[in-house]
């Protein structure tokens, strides 16, 4: 199991992160997803064939930014 943290630009309320905890939730072998709208940050606990690029694009396919360090 491997935990990633991505930073997002968009996510303005708790609506914002529930559909981001539902696209991200449906990549097969994420088992927990939480997201902060106030912090900006969406931490992801998956298997560890669920690449953090999968993530970042199912983010960004539903409108949000995802923020690069």
């Amino acid at each position: 199991m491997k935990k990633i943290t991505i930073k997002v630009n968009g996510m303005v309320c708790g609506g914002c992160e529930n559909r981001v905890k539902n696209a991200v939730s449906s990549i097969e072998g994420v088992e927990e997803v939480t997201a902060n709208h106030e912090l900006g940050v969406v931490t992801v606990k998956a298997n560890e064939n669920v690449s953090e690029e999968a993530i970042k694009n199912k983010i960004d396919d539903i409108g949000f930014e995802v923020v690069e360090d």
